[in-house]
């Protein structure tokens, strides 16, 4: 298993490099909403979704991210604030709540409000295929790899208090811990490097890591929790030995929406 995932992120990676940095932005916007057309596939599955309401839903979802994206719906203020609210206020309450999930037209809502907005930012975050813009979002994605492999390891070795044991039995809080450090120390560094497109000195760039690495774990969180709902292991297995795609972005569709919603409204 460990071959596996390690040759799939052979492949990935640089593939997800080369479209980050050598795309022009027609070709990053199609190359992005592949991969979330792909995880909202998955969470359609998730939902119990019949062959014919899932075709019509993912053409419906690809037609309404092209009319939001070409009338500039993604600029407004009530958008963003839409974001912000799902993903820092109702989400913790869903987990608290352990709500089951959704069907119908509330699965739909819910596909688009965990999608779309991560969609928009990756597009908003590199808005053109240069250096400085595409660095900017490798540097949000990589804030979301740095905590998740960060609390892996720290929860290996350190956990013994359990984070949501009625939801992901192997996550610790001593992971989280070791994720807080490790993303303060990385978001100390691309600073340093100038890789970040914010504007605020290193001690707001830190105080804003501490929320966004919690909004990383809830996303990660949530998608357990819709699996564990669903009665499945993985989302799908499209990627061997890492599981299906929403498995692989289920912290980074959180963070990109939260980082990118933080940044239009409060213009840094």
């Amino acid at each position: 298993m460990l071959k596996t995932r390690i040759l799939t992120a052979l492949v990935l990676l640089p593939l997800m490099l080369a479209a980050l940095f050598l795309f022009p932005a027609a070709a990053w916007g199609g190359f992005s909403w592949l991969i979330v057309i792909l995880a909202l596939w998955e969470f359609s599955r998730m939902v119990k979704m019949r062959l014919p309401e899932q075709a019509a839903y993912l053409a419906l979802s690809s037609l309404l991210a092209l009319i939001a994206w070409f009338g500039h719906w993604h600029t407004h203020a009530a958008v963003h604030g839409l974001a912000l609210a799902f993903w820092l206020v109702l989400v913790p309450a869903w987990l608290v709540k352990r709500w089951p999930i959704p069907s119908g037209a509330a699965a739909w809502l819910l596909g688009w409000a965990l999608m779309l907005p991560a969609w928009f930012a990756f597009m908003e975050w590199r808005p053109e295929p240069t250096r400085h813009d595409a660095l900017a979002l490798l540097a949000v994605m990589g804030l979301v790899w740095v905590a998740d492999v960060a609390a892996y390891f720290s929860g290996k070795a350190f956990g013994r208090r359990k984070l949501a044991p009625a939801i992901s039995p192997g996550k610790s809080w001593e992971g989280v811990y070791g994720a807080v450090v490790c993303v303060a120390l990385y978001v100390a560094l691309v600073d340093h490097f100038g890789w970040l497109d914010i504007h605020l000195p290193l001690w707001g760039l830190l105080l804003l890591a501490l929320p966004l690495t919690a909004v990383s774990v809830c996303g990660d969180l949530l998608e357990s929790w819709f699996k564990r709902s669903a009665g499945i292991k993985d989302s799908s297995a499209l990627l061997p030995g890492h599981g299906g795609v929403y498995d692989r972005i289920d912290s980074l569709i959180a963070v990109l929406a939260v980082s990118n919603a933080l940044r239009a409204l409060g213009g840094m």
